[in-house]
């Protein structure tokens, strides 16, 4: 069994009105399946599997033993996924995958940069990290925390990928060799708009346009105003 043990118990209720009750208890469902065996409702103390996921380096991987009933007791899990309240975040559901020590599993292992490139450093560059995690397999003892890169020997323009990682003997990965990790580029520099051509020209023939109506307008208006007083007089 795992050094992590979460202490778990079978349960017979389902629905949302069960799951409430669960909670209010200070209990949340959960689900165990995997390893050609059939599922099991569950229950446990969702403050319990915290503390093991927040000290464990492993993370999302980590290896927990499980201990209860007997049908659930010396069973390893990971963790395979965590429906946590959507404001608040605490744990609603938890979806427990059972794996065997002598078989080999997939997972996803995040990927750690270390060092800082010469083409950031002394170039003027910056590092663009394209790929955060891989997927691997192996044994579940043998599955890393992480998988580190060295960038620090990169030049501007230089790039690392996937079949540059180093792994154990025994690990297998999975994502596409060719696909990038990390890349040193020039920053991108956003160029000013240039203006369009014409728009002042446009802009002072129009204002030139409408002083001219005016004026016309203005002497049209004292024509007519004359030939009123020119009726008056006679």
């Amino acid at each position: 069994m795992s050094d992590n043990v979460l202490a778990v118990e079978l349960r017979e209720g389902t629905g949302k009105g069960h799951a409430r009750k669960l909670r209010a208890s200070g209990q949340v469902p959960a689900v165990i399946y995997g390893h050609g065996k059939d599922s099991l409702a569950l229950s446990f103390d969702p403050d319990a599997l915290e503390k093991i996921l927040k000290t464990s380096e492993a993370g999302a991987n980590t290896l927990i033993g499980l201990e209860g009933a007997s049908v659930i007791s010396g069973r390893t899990v990971l963790v395979k996924e965590l429906q946590r309240d959507p404001v608040q975040g605490y744990v609603l559901h938890a979806d427990l995958f059972e794996v065997d020590p002598e078989e080999r599993i997939s997972v996803s292992v995040p990927i750690l940069v270390v060092g800082i490139p010469e083409g950031v450093s002394m170039g003027g560059g910056i590092l663009d990290h394209a790929l955060r995690e891989v997927e691997l397999d192996c044994l579940p003892s043998a599955i890393p925390d992480a998988l580190e890169i060295d960038v620090s020997a990169l030049e501007l323009g230089d790039s690392l990928h996937v079949r540059d990682l180093v792994v154990a003997q025994g690990v297998h990965l999975r994502t596409q060799e060719d696909l990038p990790i990390v890349s040193v580029v020039l920053p991108r520099v956003e160029e000013e708009p240039e203006p369009v051509e014409g728009e002042g020209v446009e802009g002072e023939e129009g204002a030139e346009g409408e002083g001219e109506g005016e004026g016309e307008g203005g002497e049209g208006g004292d024509s007519e105003a004359g030939g009123a007083a020119g009726d008056g007089d006679s």
